[in-house]
C-alpha cells in the first residue's frame, strides 16, 4: 500500500491500544498539527485509523485576573499598606490607609471584603489592624493566580484545588473554556496494513514552475486534499480597531474644516502645565501623577523663549488685566523646565497658539490632534496608563458656550451619538468649563468622554492671543466604547488586550 508521506508517518505513530492525541502525534512525527489532523481524517476515510473527538475544559485567567496576577490582589495591597503604617502594633485609621493606596472604589470594596474573609487582620470602628504573621505568598488564591498566569494556553482544572478555583471564579478572576481534543487509534485494517508494509507514495502537493516548464505536471501523481479537515487559522494583517476609529475621527474633523497638529511626546512642564495657568503646587503636578524623565531631566534654558517665560511667570504671580490677581504662590523656572511624558495633548495647542509650531495665526483658525497622553492612573475598564486624546480648538472673535456645544453636537452626530450631556466643571485654564458625558449603549451607564471650555485670558495673554479660543480634550477610547458597545477598553488597547477579539471582531459603523 502506498500513502502520502504525512499519512505514513501518522499511521506508524499510532497505536491500536493507546489512543494518542493529534498534538502528541504532531510532536512525535515533526509534522505541523494541521497536517496531522488532515492526514488522520484521510486515514479514517480509508478505514485505517479511528478518530475520536472529545470536549475538554481548561481554566484561564480573566483580564481582571491577569491584572491582579501582575499588580497583586487588592486585599494584599490593603494589608501591605496598613503594615507599613505600623497597623500590626496599633489600629490605624482606615481612611488614612486607603488614601495611601491606588485602589479605586470597586477595588476598595473587594479589598475590605476579602481582608476580613482571609483573616488578614481586623477592621473595627474605622480602624484597621493587621496580623503581621500573615504570609501573602502562602495565600492559595495568589498561588493559583501565579500558576495560571504562567499557563499561557490554559490549565487542567484537575491540577488545582477545586475550592480555590471556585472562589476565584466567584470573583470573576478565572473562567472556563472548552476545546476539542482529537485522539487517533489504529483499526484492525490499519494494523494489517502496517504488517503488510506501507510505502511512501511519490506524490506532488503543489504545481511548481519547474513542473510546468518541463511538462511533467501532466504525468505526476498529486496528493489528495481533504478540504473538510481542520486547518490552522491564519490571521492576516489588519487595522487595529482603535486606529480605525482615529482615522474616522480625523476624516470627520477635516470635513469640519480643521487642520491637524503634532508635537513632542516628551515636553517641559512649562508647556504641559505652566502655560495652561496650572499652579506649580497643584496636586496633579507631583510625581505620583506624572511620568518624569530621569535623563535628561530638564529642558535647556535656551530652548524656552525668554519673553514667553517672563509672560507666563507674570500671569502666575500677578494675573492678567486690572482685576487679575494670580496665585500669590512661588513660581520657579527650574521646576518648569522639568521634562515628562505629556499628561495631555494640550501642550500641542500651547505650542501652536504661541506661534512656536507654525507661523503666527490669525483668526479664524481650527486645529486638532489625535495623539497619546500618559498618566499614572489606576487601571480599570475606562483608564489606562496611556490613552489617545482628541485635542481640538477654535480661534475666533466673540466665541460663546453655544458655539462650543454646537461643535460637539455636530461632531458626535457623525457617530450616531445624539444624547451628549454637559456638566459644569473647573479647570485652571478654561472658564467656563464643561465635562461631557455619553450613555453606554450596552450598560446604560453615563461615562465621562471629555473636558472642554473657553481658554482664560491668563492662559491666552502670555501666548500673545487676542481672540477667543474654545478648546477640548476628548477620549478616543471612550468614543470607541460608545460607538461599538465595548465595555472594557483593556480588551482593545494595552498589555491585557484580547488578541482573539482584535483578530476576529468585525467593527461596523
Amino acid at each position: 500500500m502506498k500513502l502520502p508521506e504525512t499519512q505514513v508517518a501518522v499511521l506508524e505513530a499510532a497505536s491500536a491500544d493507546d489512543p494518542r492525541t493529534v498534538e502528541s502525534t504532531a510532536d512525535e512525527t515533526g509534522e505541523p498539527e494541521p497536517s496531522v489532523t488532515g492526514a488522520a481524517f484521510s486515514l479514517e476515510e480509508e478505514g485505517l485509523l479511528a478518530v475520536e473527538e472529545t470536549t475538554e475544559t481548561d481554566i484561564y485567567l480573566t483580564s481582571e485576573g491577569e491584572s491582579y496576577a501582575f499588580e497583586g490582589l487588592p486585599e494584599h495591597t490593603l494589608w501591605a499598606t496598613a503594615l507599613s503604617l505600623d497597623a500590626d502594633e496599633r489600629p490605624v485609621d482606615l481612611g488614612r490607609v486607603l488614601a495611601m493606596t491606588t485602589l479605586d472604589d470597586d477595588a476598595t470594596d473587594i479589598a475590605l471584603a476579602n481582608f476580613a474573609r482571609k483573616g488578614m487582620g481586623e477592621i473595627d470602628d474605622g480602624g484597621v489592624s493587621v496580623d503581621p504573621d500573615y504570609d501573602l505568598d502562602a495565600d492559595p488564591e495568589k498561588r493559583h493566580l501565579d500558576a495560571l498566569d504562567e499557563a499561557d494556553d490554559g490549565a487542567d482544572p484537575a491540577d488545582f484545588d477545586a475550592d480555590v478555583v471556585e472562589r476565584l471564579q466567584g470573583r470573576s478572576l478565572v473562567e472556563e473554556a472548552e476545546r476539542t481534543v482529537r485522539r487517533v487509534t489504529l483499526t484492525e485494517a490499519g494494523v494489517t496494513a502496517l504488517m503488510e508494509g506501507v510505502e511512501v507514495a511519490e506524490t506532488v502537493d503543489q504545481v511548481t514552475p519547474g513542473l510546468v516548464t518541463s511538462g511533467e505536471w501532466a504525468e505526476v501523481e498529486y496528493a489528495d486534499y481533504n478540504v473538510e479537515a481542520d486547518a490552522e487559522a491564519v490571521y492576516g494583517g489588519r487595522q487595529h480597531p482603535l486606529r480605525g476609529m482615529a482615522e474616522r475621527v480625523k476624516d470627520v474633523l477635516v470635513g469640519m474644516g480643521f487642520q491637524e497638529m503634532q508635537g513632542p511626546h516628551v515636553d517641559a512642564d512649562f508647556y504641559i502645565n505652566d502655560c495652561l495657568f496650572m499652579p506649580q503646587d497643584h496636586p496633579a503636578r507631583t510625581h505620583w501623577d506624572r511620568f518624569a524623565l530621569e535623563a535628561p531631566a530638564k529642558i535647556d534654558t535656551e530652548d524656552l523663549p525668554a519673553d514667553l517665560v517672563e509672560a507666563v511667570e507674570r500671569a502666575h504671580r500677578e494675573g492678567v488685566g486690572p482685576d487679575g490677581e494670580g496665585y500669590h504662590s512661588p513660581w520657579d523656572e527650574e521646576f518648569a523646565r522639568a521634562l515628562a511624558l505629556r499628561g495631555h495633548t494640550t501642550s500641542l495647542s500651547v505650542r501652536h497658539l504661541a506661534g512656536l509650531a507654525d507661523a503666527d495665526l490669525e483668526p479664524p483658525e481650527r486645529y486638532f490632534s489625535i495623539e497619546k497622553g500618559y498618566r499614572n492612573d489606576t487601571l480599570d475598564a475606562t483608564h489606562l496608563l496611556e490613552f489617545f486624546q482628541i485635542e481640538g480648538w477654535v480661534m475666533a472673535d466673540d466665541l460663546s458656550v453655544r458655539d462650543l456645544m454646537g461643535t460637539f453636537t455636530e461632531f458626535y452626530e457623525q457617530f450616531g451619538i445624539t444624547d451628549i450631556e454637559f456638566k459644569p466643571h473647573y479647570n485652571p485654564y478654561t472658564e467656563p468649563s464643561f465635562e461631557l458625558f455619553g450613555r453606554h449603549p450596552e450598560t446604560g451607564e453615563l461615562i465621562e468622554i471629555g473636558n472642554s471650555g473657553i481658554f482664560r485670558p491668563e492662559m491666552l495673554n502670555p501666548l500673545g492671543v487676542e481672540a477667543d479660543v474654545m478648546a477640548w480634550g476628548l477620549a478616543l477610547e471612550r468614543l470607541y466604547m460608545l460607538v461599538t458597545g465595548a465595555e472594557d477598553i483593556r480588551d482593545v488597547h494595552g498589555t491585557l488586550a484580547d488578541l482573539e477579539f482584535l483578530r476576529t471582531e468585525e467593527v461596523t459603523y
